[in-house]
């Protein structure tokens, strides 16, 4: 009998929410509070608090590239209440996967785990490509000989990259081994990383000088052929304005790079304590202390050094040696390599979650979505999740798709929002640790300001989106809607004592 999926089936409350807490193939709670603030510094702290501020100041929003980290800032924070209450109200693997899947319907829930899996993957390789950069860097900067060999394959955007394969599947095989030694790990790191930042921060701020402030908003200008692909909103009215206030807009939707993070908090859930109060916590904490180092970082970087000069791969180096404290690069260099080794960890934790999830629900082969007894954590699924991010690493190509990930992350805060209403409406009883205050007005306020900066991004990353989330639909009705747990649940039984023909 061919099993049929209708796009409102939906998940019950009460079996997401049990099978958390008697099923077979659950996660042990491993992480409080303070170590669920360490994951989401883990993966905010990274390649945009080194990058992201020098190269959107110089091609996109001059020294209002401070105002785009507030834009991005104010988008994922009111993204963070809905992640929040759903975290609370449903405390299961999957994150906004599986808020989608029990608030809405399947095929959409399998859409938006879909883009999950798009922006994580992409992001552990691409920080992956990263991380080699630094990697040789750090080495150089402290007197060691660099084999010739290992700097033609440490490129981040040429090449192809041999050092970040190693890399990610290194630390891929870290989060094999389980949640424990992966938390200790990360929470020695982010610590470490953490120091490093508040010491350039302090040595970077004594040369600012305020005359790199003006003017605040370059002039908008007419953009060059050389100045890259238009942002979708720029079609959509004709403009080909680069700079002025489109240009800050323009920074701020792809610096949501830089705080993608937050919402990796929800997807583990299943691992932490008291998830209804421990998960918005720490989202808000976490979200708090990032936003205070990207802005403070920002305004130090574009102090340094004329905004029109900060489009280099390595922007805060660069500015510090420009203003005659090039020791301080070393320090940039081992804390971005720091930064950068946290990133990957936690965003291959995330990606091994949500596809436990998926192969729990049966949208995925079930040996994703199963513990191992050994490790006690889903490894099947993290092992898939790094060799995945470890064999992307290696393409050259993957620079051009560093905005693929924005949007994936983006559609994710668009459906949280509309979750949150939605189950409101719906299921007004259940138990929510955390409620988003002013609803309807918030979720709302979070979902236009989601689609605002999705227009900001380039037609290519939405075509390439579109072709993603085809090649998706096409792997759901090829497996995902015959396999599905739901739908086996729901399939009507023929009676007793009648016979199939």
């Amino acid at each position: 009998m061919t099993r049929h999926t209708s796009p409102g089936r939906r998940l019950p409350a009460e079996v997401a929410i049990h099978r958390v807490d008697a099923g077979r193939h659950r996660l042990p709670r491993v992480f409080g509070t303070a170590h669920l603030v360490m994951l989401g510094l883990g993966v905010m702290i990274g390649a945009g608090i080194f990058g992201l501020a020098g190269q959107q100041a110089a091609t996109a929003a001059g020294p209002a590239v401070i105002i785009s980290f507030g834009i991005a800032s104010l988008v994922c924070l009111l993204a963070a209440f809905s992640y929040a209450e759903l975290s609370s109200t449903i405390p299961a693997a999957g994150s906004v996967y599986t808020f989608s899947y029990v608030a809405i319907g399947e095929v959409w829930a399998w859409l938006v785990g879909w883009a999950l899996v798009l922006e994580l993957v992409v992001a552990a390789a691409l920080v992956g490509r990263f991380w080699a950069t630094y990697f040789v860097a750090t080495l150089d900067g402290f007197g060691l000989e660099i084999p010739a060999w290992l700097g033609e394959h440490a490129s981040a955007d040429t090449g192809t990259n041999w050092v970040a394969f190693v890399a990610v599947a290194v630390i891929g095989l870290l989060v094999v081994t389980g949640t424990k030694l992966s938390a200790r790990v990360l929470t020695w790191v982010v610590a470490a990383k953490l120091a490093v930042i508040g010491f350039v921060i302090a040595v970077g701020a004594a040369y600012v000088t305020p005359g790199n402030y003006t003017p605040f908003v370059p002039q908008g200008r007419e953009a060059e052929a050389t100045d890259g692909p238009r942002t979708v909103l720029q079609m959509l009215v004709g403009s080909t304005e680069q700079f002025g206030a489109v240009g800050v807009f323009s920074a701020a939707g792809v610096i949501v790079f830089a705080y993608i993070g937050f919402d990796l908090i929800a997807t583990a859930a299943e691992d932490a304590h008291e998830p209804r109060r421990s998960i918005p916590r720490s989202m808000m904490i976490s979200l708090a202390i990032v936003t205070l180092l990207y802005v403070a970082m920002a305004v130090v970087l574009v102090g340094l050094r004329p905004s029109a000069e900060l489009g280099s791969p390595a922007p805060v180096s660069d500015a510090l040696e420009a203003v005659g404290v090039g020791w301080a690069a070393q320090v940039v260099n081992l804390g971005a390599l720091l930064a950068l080794t946290t990133v990957i960890m936690v965003v291959l934790i995330a990606q091994s979650r949500v596809l436990f999830a998926m192969g729990r629900d049966g949208l995925l082969p079930p040996s994703l979505g199963r513990v191992s007894p050994t490790f006690l954590a889903p490894s099947t699924a993290a092992l898939v999740a790094g060799s995945i991010a470890a064999v992307l690493a290696l393409w050259p190509g993957l620079f051009q798709l560093e905005q693929l990930l924005v949007i994936g992350a983006l559609f994710s805060f668009l459906f949280c929002a509309l979750a949150v209403i939605v189950l409101r409406r719906t299921q007004p009883d259940l138990e929510r640790g955390f409620r988003v205050p002013m609803m309807p007005l918030l979720p709302v306020l979070s979902a236009t300001a989601t689609g605002w900066l999705m227009l900001n991004l380039t037609g290519e990353t939405w075509r390439n989106f579109a072709i993603w989330m085809a090649g998706g639909l096409v792997l759901y009705v090829a497996y995902g809607r015959r396999h599905s747990h739901l739908a086996a649940a729901t399939e009507p039984r023929p009676l007793q004592g009648s016979h199939r023909r």
